[in-house]
């Protein structure tokens, strides 16, 4: 499987309070799935290696991983399947 490039949607700042950040909408909609009559979005919050010219301290961006396709390679990441939600 090749790997996909990255969706990015979003930076952040991390402060005393935790790290908040927003989010485009409009690039993450394509990513947002139904499960059980609610709409989800899987986002990835990284941090940077060093902030941006801006104070930035974090990226956003769409976790892409999907458990049912397949690979050869095998990452040895396993899904927590006790709450019964897709991810």
């Amino acid at each position: 499987m090749a790997n996909e490039t990255p969706i990015y949607v979003g930076k952040g700042k991390a402060t005393k309070y935790g790290v908040r950040f927003s989010v485009c909408i409009t690039d993450a909609e394509a990513h947002i799935f139904e499960y059980n009559g609610k709409k989800y979005l899987k986002l990835e919050v990284n941090e940077m290696r060093q902030p941006d010219k801006y104070g930035k301290t974090h990226t956003v961006k769409v976790d892409t991983y999907n458990p049912n396709q397949s690979n050869s390679a095998g990452d040895g990441l396993e899904q927590n399947q006790s709450d019964g939600l897709p991810f």
